[in-house]
């Protein structure tokens, strides 16, 4: 559905955001900025006047897909009405200057800590400007925000940047230093979520748990989690992207205690090798043990959790050792929701200048290996759920017109689904009680328990 409430001289706006849900947010603050000023947001780029990408860089996939994303609203401006096309995001702020030369069809690139500025931007003067200064910027509690989530779901970003120096990883060099907001203008933005009928809130930065660090108040996770407790609306508050290092036991007590808090845990570990997290810059001597010991004192705290986490295989000098210990590790700790991915060699990181590269058919090798026990353990992980009786998120109507929804073990657009049977109460948004009448390896299926709903 377009949004409507063009002025005079407001611009017709088509806007595609691609990447993470931290860019997503970006950009659901950029077409509130828009339509603020009075341009009117629209789905098909053939009618739009200008046309707006907000862009991922993260790793060789993402800047292809952006790249492709470009080159067909370019063509889209050859051929349509549109006048203007605007390049915004990690893939602006990191190529945006080089791109000049090679796609010419864009008017202008806006880079990440200039996005607040893409009204103004939208008739940008000057041969094809590159915005790409600041790396990052906080946006006020109460900028706007068009939501492109459900509107029983959205994400509050916490924090922007990162202090790591993960050898894989750019997103430091785009985004620049990690910075905290205050928890008054999370709560803020988080009534006013609630206010809109938001009932899961996904708290989203680089780093969750080094949320407040860079402050002077005493901000943390937990403390920010408290005050945000107090927000009446939101049902369940999810965690994604922990780093280890940070999740202490003050955390977990809190999670284990608040049946509002989703009993969910997405924290990326990357490997379990020593010499691969010492190489990954993440982690010294024994940095595997102390995963394990991580692992078990969560579980130990916060019975029932569901854990995911994210691996990469393939790094400059993976051996085979290295690779059948990660494949051990995941044996081991058995984790419910896991992602492996191929290394992907960056320009301007650490590992790109690291020897010992390894050939992409035995990355692709090693991860459909890996993924192959992994979907072993989710299928046995699945089927200890058979018979409970879940809390699940009411989703809507996939295509073939099957109802769904999720549990708190289950984050949208990443895990699996909870499909349902039919039943009156079934409603978009709605937290009921299902029982478990049947699971899959990423999927579980089951009826709304009448009694309860």
């Amino acid at each position: 559905m377009d949004v409507d409430g063009a002025g005079p001289g407001g611009k017709r706006v088509h806007f595609l955001s691609l990447g993470c849900p931290k860019n997503l947010v970006d950009g659901e603050v950029m077409q509130g900025l828009l339509v603020r000023e009075g341009h009117r947001l629209v789905l098909d780029p053939a009618d739009a006047d200008v046309l707006v990408v907000n862009t991922c860089a993260f790793i060789d996939e993402a800047k292809e897909e952006s790249i492709d994303a470009i080159l067909e609203l370019a063509r889209h401006k050859q051929a349509g009405r549109a006048s203007r096309l605007v390049v915004t995001g990690c893939l602006a702020e990191r190529f945006g200057t080089s791109l000049r030369e090679s796609i010419p069809e864009v008017d202008v690139f806006v880079g990440t800590g200039d996005f607040m500025d893409l009204p103004r931007l939208l008739d940008a003067p000057g041969e094809r400007p590159a915005y790409v200064g600041a790396q990052h910027v906080l946006p006020p509690a109460d900028a706007p925000r068009v939501q492109s989530t459900p509107f029983y779901t959205s994400f509050l970003k916490i924090a922007e940047g990162c202090n790591r120096t993960c050898a894989f990883c750019i997103i430091p060099k785009i985004r620049g230093r990690q910075e905290s907001r205050d928890v008054a203008s999370l709560v803020e933005e988080a009534r006013r979520l609630a206010g809109s009928g938001v009932r899961e809130l996904c708290l989203i930065a680089q780093d969750l748990t080094s949320y407040g660090h860079d402050r002077e108040d005493g901000a943390d996770l937990r403390r920010l989690l408290e005050a945000l407790l107090r927000v009446e609306g939101i049902d369940w508050f999810r965690l994604l992207y922990l780093y280890p290092q940070h999740v202490d036991d003050a955390l977990l007590r809190l999670v284990a205690r608040e049946e509002r808090i989703c009993s969910y845990l997405d924290m990326p570990l990357q490997h379990a090798s020593d010499s691969m997290l010492r190489l990954m810059r993440r982690g010294r001597a024994g940095a595997g043990g102390r995963l394990r010991d991580l692992v078990g004192r969560i579980r130990e705290t916060v019975p029932g959790v569901v854990l995911r986490s994210s691996f990469i295989v393939g790094f400059p000098g993976e051996t085979d050792a290295d690779f059948e210990e990660l494949l051990g590790f995941l044996d081991e700790m058995r984790f419910e929701r896991v992602g492996v991915f191929r290394y992907s060699q960056e320009e301007g990181t650490a590992a790109a200048e690291l020897p010992g590269q390894v050939d992409e058919a035995t990355k692709e090798a090693r991860r459909r290996r890996a993924m192959r026990l992994q979907a072993r353990i989710s299928r046995e992980r699945n089927l200890l759920q058979l018979g409970e009786t879940l809390p699940v998120l009411v989703c809507g109507r996939l295509d073939n017109g099957r109802w769904y929804g999720r549990t708190q073990g289950q984050a949208a657009d990443i895990d699996g689904v909870t499909l349902l049977a039919r039943s009156p109460a079934l409603e978009e948004g709605r937290i009921l009680p299902v029982r478990i009448t049947r699971t899959s390896t990423y999927d579980l299926e089951g009826s709304v328990a009448v009694d309860d709903a």
